[in-house]
């Protein structure tokens, strides 16, 4: 039981009991007492005044004095104005401290019956994984683990944007300018090859749009007229008649993308359980446009194309279906929606999406709200900042991005260099320090881009990243290793210890007792990142409970108390930290390691 409910239970009891009113626990509005008052949770009096028909003070000062004489558990109260702030007795804490330790369940709520599809990555196979392709997928995957922990069934799912002319662009450098050359044949990543095709075909585009206007033409025209873009549409265009070698030098450049973006998923230690292909899904979303003029939902114009009118919404007409019958991105999203709600008879989606999409989202739920599809209201776009870097933003086109491949092995690598100046792993074998290298690295990396919410833009700076003091992954990684020496040390010493040991004639410190009740909140702040989709919850709250052992540490001789009993109750409160600190990291993609 949470402190919350406890508080409610015992608050509802004496209400009974002054008041001869019956209120159901779950009415009472309890929540950690402010930084600025004493106490340890505070119960809101003001709702209950028209039960008392006394002042706040008087009402709140009844009910203190009720708990305090009748409830073992609690130690004291202070009422400001309509605030009841209750402290706990060490008795309280050991006794929660007790079920953290026998809870084999801690930090996974009860199932809410709820299937969710979280979509995130959805990227084009004309470049390879960049930082903002980092970000994104990191927000997705912990978001997808953090919603499973909150109770609910997750689908990951991704989308591959494989067709259209940014596609074409790529295929058409590599026919003109890269001579046959494969990824055995260069020894260059699969994706990253792609990607040289597509950086090569804008150099050849700004040098003919450079030569045209040169030769007079205005700059806009000339945009259009260069012969490149021209091929690059016509490509397409043989693409969607399925001309048989466009579709195979698609298939097979493709095909060098997917293995590239494998590998890099396998180093994040990304997965899916559904991906779709938008060569597949492109023209879904057709069917609902022609119910939806039938309906008269979308109207078409006299060129053949089809419209939603969302004026009356607060934004604009929607073009859906252009004059030629082909579908824009919308239909697709469209369609997809629909086919994923009924396939996998899902309670929401989240589309993990950058926020330079927000307006593409609002227009997403207004119009499958529109169609009838009441669902609608449960999609959520997850609208993260973009990452920056000290130089600016990154350009695909231009090849100024920071490759996701680059900057993993660029994290191991300080990693690597951070560990070897400690002088602390000269007993581990290379194959040890290889993998934990790699772990820092990337908790490092991971850590860095979730700590920030989401919707903020973010300015990534890898050396502070790697940083073992501050905010940083390396830092709640060593605490967890620190934490890890302790309890060898004490198993080598024999010291056998359980939940059994913590017993209430033990008296904790008052740090100890700020431990237990920052691990309490665990379960709270699973919920509170659930609610608001927000990893960087629980990556804040890891470094709150690592700061808060550390300062312990500094004070505490954990192995040398003399009382065998709390030498015990000590270990177990550790070895809790520990567990809970490995549960909420991994939530968050991020492995703790025992040694660094």
């Amino acid at each position: 039981m949470s402190s919350e409910s406890f508080i409610q239970n015992k608050a509802a009891a004496a209400i009974a009991a002054l008041y001869g009113a019956n209120i159901a626990p779950q009415e009472f509005q309890v929540s950690v007492t402010r930084k600025e008052f004493d106490g340890d949770y505070t119960l809101v009096v003001f709702p209950l005044l028209r039960i008392s028909h006394a002042s706040p003070e008087a009402t709140g000062e009844a009910i203190g004095a009720y708990l305090k004489e009748n409830v073992p558990e609690i130690a004291g109260y202070n009422c400001v104005k309509g605030f009841l702030n209750l402290l706990l007795s060490p008795v309280y804490w050991d006794e929660t401290l007790k079920e953290l330790a026998l809870d084999k369940s801690f930090g996974q709520l009860p199932s809410t019956g709820r299937r969710v599809m979280v979509e995130f990555s959805s990227p084009n196979t004309n470049k390879p994984l960049h930082l903002g392709h980092i970000r994104n997928n990191l927000l997705g995957d912990s978001v997808s683990k953090i919603l499973a922990a909150g109770g609910n069934t997750v689908i990951k799912s991704t989308i591959v944007n494989d067709r259209g002319v940014h596609i074409c662009k790529s295929m058409l450098a590599w026919k003109k300018l890269f001579e046959g050359k494969t990824p055995e044949s260069t020894g260059i990543k699969g994706d990253h090859l792609v990607g040289d095709c597509y950086v090569a075909f804008d150099k050849m585009y700004k040098a003919e749009i450079a030569e045209l206007v040169a030769g007079g033409m205005d700059e806009e025209q000339a945009k259009k007229e260069a012969p490149s873009i021209k091929e690059a549409h016509e490509m397409l265009l043989k693409w969607e008649q399925g001309d048989p070698e466009v579709r195979e030098l698609w298939k097979m450049m493709n095909g060098w993308v997917y293995k590239g973006f494998d590998e890099t998923y396998a180093a994040l230690g990304i997965t899916f359980d559904q991906v779709d292909y938008e060569s597949n899904t492109y023209i879904l979303g057709k069917e609902l446009v022609r119910k939806g003029l039938e309906t008269g939902v979308f109207e078409r114009e006299t060129d053949g194309s089809v419209w939603c009118d969302l004026t009356a919404d607060g934004l604009d007409r929607k073009l859906v279906l252009r004059g030629d019958g082909t579908s824009v991105y919308i239909t697709q999203d469209l369609g997809t929606a629909e086919r994923r709600f009924a396939n996998f008879n899902l309670d929401s989606h989240v589309y993990v999406v950058g926020n330079e999409q927000d307006y593409h989202f609002q227009v997403l739920k207004l119009i499958l709200g529109k169609l009838g599809f009441d669902w609608a209201k449960q999609i959520y776009h997850l609208s993260y900042g973009m990452v920056e870097l000290p130089a600016g933003k990154m350009k695909s086109r231009e090849g100024t991005v920071v490759d996701a491949d680059d900057l993993i092995q660029a994290m191991y690598e300080e990693a690597k260099k951070t560990s070897e100046e400690s002088g602390k792993l000269t007993d581990l074998s290379d194959e040890e320090k290889d993998k934990l290298y790699h772990v820092i690295g990337l908790g490092a990396l991971k850590y860095f881009i979730i700590k920030v919410d989401p919707k903020k833009t973010m300015l990534f700076n890898p050396a502070e990243s790697i940083d073992f003091n501050g905010n940083t992954g390396p830092f709640i990684q060593y605490t967890h290793a620190r934490i890890c020496s302790i309890l060898r040390k004490a198993a080598e010493q024999g010291i056998v210890f359980g939940a059994d040991d913590i017993t209430n004639d033990i008296e904790p410190s008052a740090k100890e007792i700020r431990l237990v009740k920052l691990l309490s909140l665990y379960p709270a702040k699973i919920q509170e990142a659930v609610d608001g989709l927000s990893p960087a919850i629980l990556a804040n709250y890891s470094f709150e409970i690592a700061k808060e052992f550390n300062q312990y540490y500094h004070d505490t001789q954990i192995l040398k108390e003399p009382e065998a009993k709390l030498l015990k109750y000590r270990l177990q409160l550790i070895s809790v930290l520990a567990a809970t600190l490995r549960s909420a990291m991994a939530l968050l993609g991020i492995e703790l390691p025992e040694r660094m």
